[in-house]
């Protein structure tokens, strides 16, 4: 194989973005991360490896990082990584630099994608679904640059992108700020660490269907007495599934201190485009391809349907773009993540 995607995805984003990409490139595999963890050993086969995984606590996903360190890459020729996100600041690539340098590798390519918010459930007060136009402006984008990406990877350019964005403001240094923003990355670090341990509950809703339980992926998740129970001495890997596709809204989070939760009133949000099977599918040794996505998305199906063609028409790239915090139509409004 000569391009292997290497996947991680909680609500559908990455997923979303690997397939498109695998789509796009001849000779390419998607191959589920967490469907690996679980060997002693694994090594990569391709000449061109790429990583594609949503930004967590302004980072690499916990699942990505422990892949990262045991993975054998002496295939790899060119490395790419991918990272979704809200408009949150991301500070990933640094650390995956670090990793990849002990292998004697380097990240060729870096990206960022702005997508829409699969945690917004929790954070957000008054969170509501974003609508099918919403999501249709975000897709358009997300296409378009996908189709600069793949030239990229084709053509084994050099591309760093790099993100602008500040996520401590100072008044009085830049280092002050630097080295804040460090401590708060840190703390996130660590609480991703912990997490789940007395972070998801479900309420009386729960009626024992078992989604939270198949969409795990750290297995974390089983049903006991017909209701789910997080094993304590089982690593989250805060990925949102279980909260996302609860059918009946059921699973909840919990307020921790200085943080509110919000989702025992707000909608929830999976990929218009992702499955209870999908997700699952990443337990297995490949990911199937997604089949005719485009640029024109389903409506999902609890969202108010719009016309399609008042979306905003495809424009031809004018040259592979940085995404900026915010940016390429991905309004505050508009909810629309990792």
């Amino acid at each position: 194989m000569a391009t292997e995607i290497y996947c991680f995805s909680g609500t559908g984003n990455s997923l979303f973005v690997a397939r498109e990409l695998q789509r796009a490139i001849p000779d390419s595999v998607v191959i589920p991360i967490v469907s690996l963890l679980g060997q002693s050993a694994f090594q990569t086969q391709g000449k061109a490896v790429g990583f594609v995984f949503p930004c967590h606590a302004l980072t690499v996903p916990l699942a990505v990082k422990r892949f990262m360190k045991r993975v054998d890459m002496q295939s790899a020729e060119y490395v790419f990584a991918i990272a979704t996100r809200y408009g949150t600041v991301f500070r990933g690539f640094e650390m995956m630099e670090k990793l990849l340098r002990k292998k004697g590798k380097k990240l060729d390519a870096r990206f960022i994608l702005n997508m829409c918010h699969n945690e917004a459930p929790r954070s957000e007060k008054g969170y509501k679904v974003p609508s099918r136009r919403d999501i249709l402006k975000v897709e358009e984008a997300v296409l378009q640059k996908l189709s600069q990406i793949r030239t990229v990877i084709l053509e084994r350019e050099t591309f760093h992108e790099h993100d602008a964005g500040v996520l401590v403001q100072t008044s009085s240094s830049r280092i002050a700020g630097f080295f804040v923003e460090k401590l708060v990355v840190s703390l996130l670090n660590i609480s991703e660490h912990i997490g789940g341990v007395n972070y998801f509950y479900h309420d009386d809703a729960c009626n024992g269907c078992g989604v939270c339980e198949k969409v795990c992926l750290s297995d974390k998740i089983r049903i006991f007495g017909g209701a789910p129970v997080w094993q304590r001495d089982v690593l989250c890997y805060m990925c949102y599934a279980c909260l996302n596709f609860c059918p009946q809204k059921s699973v909840q989070v919990k307020d921790i201190p200085g943080v509110k939760s919000y989702s025992t009133e707000n909608d929830r949000y999976p990929h218009p485009y992702a499955s209870v099977a999908d997700i699952m599918s990443q337990k297995g040794p490949r990911v199937p391809s997604m089949q005719g996505t485009g640029a024109v998305l389903h409506a999902p199906p609890d969202t108010p349907s719009t016309n399609p063609s008042a979306a905003v028409p495809k424009q031809e790239p004018a040259g592979l773009q940085s995404t900026p915090k915010g940016s390429a139509g991905f309004e505050k409004s508009g909810r629309c993540s990792t």
